[in-house]
């Protein structure tokens, strides 16, 4: 097993062999220019080299880049194989360089079919695709090269100046012939394949995908259709040859191959462009930030601006970078990306359909940002949890004011209405009674206290929570309140509108516990979706604590101001949707 020391010196090996490669091939054509597809001119040797170098050069960096990656290794061996095509011409002087030449001179195409197919991946998805790639690479190999390699005699055939077949195993004319033109029709069936998987894969794929392997399909199929027009051309011959027509294809073959190294290295160059605009994230965010700033760096780099980034926190539950909950229901052309570093879920992305289809603008995303998204996961966790808190401190208020809204009806309803029937019952008794007797006056000194009792528990029943907040809203509960303080209280702008019941009880126990210090004016209005309530006291209420307890819980502020008078100024803001 090759480690990546090796691999890494592979690589390295390569451009120096490449370059021989391409010189030892281009000498080899002009051996016996007339067998040879670059023949003797200028522009032929230009479009031997430069396709094959080309397409080596993409294929090296692009296997340097992402190491595991088998594009890379799979487009090197195309280019490598290009060159081949010249070895079995006549004058090249070595057996064993013209017998590889006979075996792997249709190498290259099903090659570069391969890689136009496993690109940028590095793998061929589907099975239609994996299917064509191995009858092409068998029909190329095997019957277009090796079977008819084992029954031709160059010499036997009239080739004098061939040198020696190594792999022959008996001369037959007669067979050599017949699978020749049975490689050639199949030959022409499997180039138009995979121009036909290669387009049914691009037509299936998400404008993301889309986008990015276009320009390699395009070049790697028009190289295909040239050689399906050399394969159609030689149907009638029998065999490839190396004539006016075949040349000009074979020029065309040389284009596209420029064209798909191109197209491979403006991939390249669109990665780094990627790597270095998600690179950028962590620079903008290595200074402190506001909770967020990391999904807006995200939402500028992929160009969705309405790009969600949800943190887990724990029994299927996702928060946003505020900790407040995110539903991860997708619909409308949105997709659900999770965000995976080291086998577990950092993150989840909620982001336009097909926008991370490519893999390697994912795992860029997640390597270059994981620092970044790790920071804002542990503070969106502590946010969640303080957001919990808030939460559970609400339902505490709630559940206190709902127990104080039940008491007092209680009071009201029960025990004020039994002291009311009481103190009727006593009065039509003291009716039968003879007036001149004791018992009158004890009967009256009976009512006496009953009333006495209903008033206190009166105050009592108001106290706990006065039936006019929750039947006519806080303005009339506070003119209620004017009528019973027992200090002066001065009540002026408040809106008419009706908020929540914790609103208007937070905001009426903050006056009457302000009113029994001493002389206060009051005023409250609606600002924004916020209760305003403004407060000029003499003094400070007692259980300021328990008043702001009260407003944090409902997410809401209370501040107390001194006075140059000596007085206080109280301010507390509460939200109200």
């Amino acid at each position: 097993m090759w480690d990546d020391a090796d691999m890494r010196a592979l690589r390295l090996a390569l451009w120096p062999a490449g370059f021989v490669l391409g010189v030892f091939s281009l000498a080899l054509s002009r051996g016996d220019p007339a067998f040879s597809f670059a023949g003797g001119s200028l522009g032929g040797a230009i479009a031997l080299l430069g396709a094959g170098w080309a397409l080596l050069a993409c294929a090296l960096l692009f296997w340097g880049r992402r190491p595991v990656n088998a594009f890379g290794p799979i487009l090197a061996s195309a280019a490598c194989a290009w060159f081949l095509a010249e070895w079995d011409n006549p004058g090249a002087g070595s057996a064993a360089v013209f017998t590889i030449g006979l075996v792997l001179f249709a190498a290259s195409t099903p090659l570069v079919g391969w890689a136009m197919l496993a690109y940028p991946t590095g793998s061929v998805a589907r099975w239609s695709g994996r299917a064509a790639v191995a009858i092409a690479l068998g029909g190329a190999v095997i019957v277009l090269g090796l079977v008819p390699t084992l029954v031709y005699d160059p010499a036997a055939q009239g080739c004098a100046q061939c040198p020696a077949n190594l792999l022959l195993i008996a001369d037959d004319p007669g067979l050599y012939d017949d699978v020749n033109r049975l490689g050639i029709r199949l030959g022409l069936v499997w180039a138009l394949v995979l121009i036909a998987v290669a387009g049914w894969g691009l037509a299936r794929s998400s404008p993301a995908r889309r986008r990015v392997v276009v320009p390699v399909v395009l070049a790697g199929s028009a190289h295909l259709a040239f050689v399906a027009a050399t394969f159609a051309a030689s149907l009638d011959r029998g065999f490839v040859g190396s004539g006016a027509l075949e040349r000009r294809l074979w020029l065309g073959q040389a284009a596209a191959l420029v064209a798909l190294a191109l197209a491979v290295g403006w991939g390249l160059v669109q990665a780094r462009r990627t790597r270095a605009a998600v690179a950028r994230i962590v620079v903008e965010l290595a200074e402190p930030a506001a909770a967020g700033s990391l999904r807006d760096a995200l939402a500028r780099t992929l160009d969705d601006p309405r790009l969600e980034l949800a943190y887990p926190v724990g029994e299927g539950r996702y928060v946003d970078a505020s900790g407040h909950q995110v539903n991860l229901a997708v619909s409308g052309g949105r997709s659900a990306t999770p965000l995976v570093r080291d086998g577990r879920p950092v993150a989840v992305l909620v982001h336009r359909a097909g926008l991370l289809d490519t893999p390697a603008l994912l795992e860029e995303v997640t390597s270059t940002a994981h620092l970044a998204l790790e920071n804002e996961r542990l503070q969106a966790e502590a946010r969640a949890q303080l957001e919990d808190l808030r939460a559970s401190r609400a339902r505490i208020v709630e559940a206190a004011d709902e127990e104080r809204r039940r008491l007092e009806r209680d009071l009201h309803d029960g025990a004020q209405q039994r002291l009311v029937g009481l103190s009727l019952a006593l009065r039509l008794l003291r009716g039968r009674v003879d007036p001149r007797t004791e018992l009158v006056a004890r009967l009256d000194e009976a009512d006496t206290e009953l009333q006495r009792a209903v008033t206190e528990l009166r105050e009592l029943a108001h106290g706990i929570h006065p039936a006019a907040l929750s039947d006519e809203g806080l303005a009339v509960a506070l003119e209620a309140l004017v009528e019973r303080a027992s200090t002066p209280l001065r009540v002026g702008d408040m809106p008419r509108e009706r908020f929540p019941p914790s609103v208007e009880t937070a905001a009426y126990i903050l006056v009457a516990e302000t009113a029994k210090a001493g002389a206060v004016s009051v005023g409250a209005c609606r600002h924004d979706g916020v209760l305003v309530v403004e407060a000029v006291a003499e003094t400070a209420p007692e259980g300021l604590v328990e008043l702001d307890d009260r407003f944090g819980a409902l997410d809401g502020t209370l501040l107390v101001e001194g006075r140059p008078d000596g007085g206080v100024r109280i301010r507390a803001e509460i939200p109200c949707g």
